[in-house]
């Protein structure tokens, strides 16, 4: 199994940080940067406005925080909910403007953008940037980024990735107090008006599972709830949860959820034992809960209900203990953090359902009986690798069914919508030489294999049918099974539904024109085959039926790339440097291990000829081949940071407290070009 190699320290109890560590002293920070002023915020159109414009002026005396975002990007939707308390804590001072800039075609639908702002409680102005005209003015290069504007209009702070809402909320304390006393902080209302709502009996639904009794069980994600509809798919039977975002369990009036997305049943032989008939994947509070049919009753089974943070030292909390980080295998389900657990499906070759873990890009495994959860694949890097468990990539997947042998029955493997690199792939449990069902209840790494059978890479989309080797799909975020074998994908950016064919190896079209389609249920009558699907966008289900060859339309709406504008950076010696800055009141803490990490790699790999690999450093010295013309260096970087415990008269740290640590992350995917004249250095700001 492959785990974390980085694991920065937190203080045990009794042991506070109170003296200064070592800083990245290499970079120039605060008093040393010349003061920048904001660039006007220029794009297509403002959303949470009330149709009006705004400018940089209108927004002068306020502290503003430009959220540079996309709506598929997972990392993005952790940076909206760690903001939510802080914009509601400081509404009459602060302004977050979220500058939308898209990475596939279809998030530049205006359409599509306005409904993902409803569809994820988007609390404040959005301007739309699909030229990305603002996103290069503040030189943006990955999504998440954070940039903080002080009152007076003055660029202060520019962070990467997650992670960072203690250190925004520290800068805005700062701000606020420097700019009260000086007379330019300006309180009041900012200029964010609410749209209309969506009514109706769905919003923004997510996954749907079908019940013993014929029923459907949908996860309603807008509505923060499960909504039990009749066989039509329209007549609402009952609905299990308050409809308030949270996370309480309790009876179908009491109980909460966050957000939730994906539905398991839970094997017939197994339901008395656990408690429960359905697991459901409640997405934004990083938990797996159980649902009782006969009552109602909703149960925290998986999960703490805080985000599992790469490389922290608090993903795991036994009682009585100190937190600490999670070092791989099985542990007490309810003591290990999850990150946006997307979907959940039962492996019967496991014994144990599998977790689409999106936030980390992996998949896990939660044994119900034992209850217990461990890593079953992926290392928590993002991208497009096969091969292993312990050596295969992911990129946020999103949706998961069992496959089907040549006798129509289940064969132990499974379908795996992978969304971020629009990609279809297979997940197949090794038999494990001892005996028994390879992985169950381990939570290992061990005993799966990963390939592709659809997909190029993180920045490779489409809508082509063909040969699976050069097919193309768009953000898919569900898969389902049909009754030969083949796959169905719900191919949610196309709007369409994808069929692949393992035997022929070739993919085509079953449907277009969909809103934006999320799961997909096959529903089976004799010699008839229909297809339930999860319109998102549309707020409903939709039934879909299949002419009786099952083989589709060969449709070739053509290749696309992520566009973002190349970096020029010379051929040869090449410095990448990673400002991060502790926040005010934090230091780096390297007492217990190295605070920070840095890794490296090149899509093609060949664009670098040394440099490539993993370290403690936030700089690093590579070599680009002069004989590759262009590509993107994937950079990884982590940093940890502790508060700092205030001291005493006496000159002592206050006893009984303990510094919280934050972790700040980001991935960046950066196109080059080389050039004779490019850049010898490329800055990427973590935080800075």
């Amino acid at each position: 199994m492959r785990t974390p190699s980085w694991t920065p320290g937190t203080s045990p109890p009794g042991e506070v940080l109170t003296e200064p560590v070592s800083t990245l002293s290499t970079f120039k920070t605060g008093a040393d940067l010349p003061r920048v002023r904001a660039s006007e915020l220029v794009g297509r159109g403002w959303l949470n406005t009330g149709g009006r414009d705004v400018t940089l002026a209108d927004l002068r005396g306020k502290i503003v925080v430009l959220d540079f975002w996309t709506f598929c990007c997972i990392n993005c939707l952790h940076v909206l909910d760690e903001l939510r308390e802080l914009e509601e804590q400081h509404r009459d001072v602060l302004v977050i403007v979220g500058v939308h800039s898209p990475k596939f075609e279809h998030e530049a639908d205006p359409a599509a953008l306005a409904a993902a702002v409803e569809r994820y409680e988007v609390h404040h102005p959005v301007l739309d940037d699909p030229e990305l005209v603002t996103w290069g003015a503040y030189t943006a290069r990955a999504w998440p980024t954070l940039v903080v504007i002080d009152p007076e209009g003055y660029v202060v702070a520019q962070m990467a990735g997650e992670g960072h809402a203690s250190a925004v909320a520290a800068l805005v304390e700062q701000l606020v107090t420097e700019h009260e006393a000086k007379g330019t902080l300006h309180r009041g209302d900012g200029p964010y008006v609410p749209p209309e709502p969506t009514s109706g009996t769905l919003r923004f639904p997510a996954k749907a599972v079908a019940l013993p009794g014929g029923n459907l069980l949908v996860a309603d994600a807008g509505h923060h709830s499960l909504a039990e509809l009749a066989p039509d798919g329209e007549t609402l039977v009952r609905r299990i949860g308050s409809g308030e975002r949270g996370l309480a369990d309790g009876g179908p009036e009491q109980a909460r959820f966050s957000e939730p997305n994906g539905l398991a049943l839970v094997p017939e032989e197994l339901r008395a034992a656990l408690g429960y008939d359905v697991l459901v994947a409640d997405t934004v509070n990083h938990a797996l809960r159980g649902v009782s049919l006969a009552t109602g009753a909703v149960t925290t089974v998986a999960g703490t209900g805080e985000q599992f943070m790469v490389g922290g030292q608090e993903n795991v909390a036994v009682p009585g203990q100190q937190p600490r980080a999670y070092e791989g295998g099985a542990l007490p389900a309810t003591q290990v953090r999850l990150s946006s657990p997307w979907d959940v499906a039962w492996s019967p070759a496991l014994g144990a359902f599998v977790v689409a873990m999106a936030g980390h890009h992996t998949l896990w495994a939660f044994d119900g009986a034992a209850g217990t959860v461990g890593l079953l694949a992926g290392t928590m890097n993002e991208g497009l690798e096969d091969g292993d468990g312990a050596a295969a990539w992911f990129a946020q997947p999103s949706g998961l069914a069992p496959s089907l042998g040549e006798d129509g029955q289940p064969d132990g493997g499974l379908w795996l919508a992978d969304s971020e690199t629009s990609a279809l792939r297979h997940l197949r449990v090794v038999p494990d030489p001892a005996g028994g069902p390879a992985g169950a209840g381990s939570g290992t790494a061990r005993g799966v294999e990963v390939d592709t059978a659809v997909g190029q890479g993180l920045f490779d989309f489409g809508h082509r049918d063909g040969a699976a080797d050069q097919a193309l799909l768009q953000h898919p975020l569900g898969v389902a099974t049909l009754p030969d074998a083949s796959v169905v994908v719900a191919d949610t950016y196309n709007g369409a539904l994808r069929r692949f064919d393992a035997a022929t190896g070739e993919v085509t079209t079953l449907a277009t024109g969909l809103a934006e389609p999320s799961d997909v249920l096959v529903e089976v009558a004799g010699d008839e085959v229909h297809l339930l699907v999860v319109e998102s966008a549309a707020h409903r289900l939709t039934r879909v039926a299949l002419p009786a060859t099952l083989a589709g339309e060969v449709l070739d709406g053509g290749a696309r790339r992520t566009q973002r504008p190349a970096t020029d950076v010379v051929a040869g010696a090449l410095r990448l440097e990673v400002p991060f800055t502790p926040a005010p009141g934090q230091k780096l803490d390297e007492r217990w291990g190295p605070a920070t990490s840095l890794q490296v790699s090149a899509t093609p790999p060949e664009l670098l000829l040394e440099g490539a690999g993993s370290g403690t450093d936030l700089f690093r010295d590579v070599v680009v081949n002069p004989d590759v013309a262009e590509g993107v260096l994937h950079v990884t970087a982590k940093a940890a940071s502790c508060d700092v415990v205030p001291l005493g008269p006496d000159g002592e740290p206050l006893p009984d407290v303990f510094p919280a640590c934050h972790l700040a992350q980001q991935d960046w995917g950066v196109p080059v070009r080389v050039t004779e004249d490019g850049e010898a250095t490329l800055t990427l700001p973590l935080r800075g």
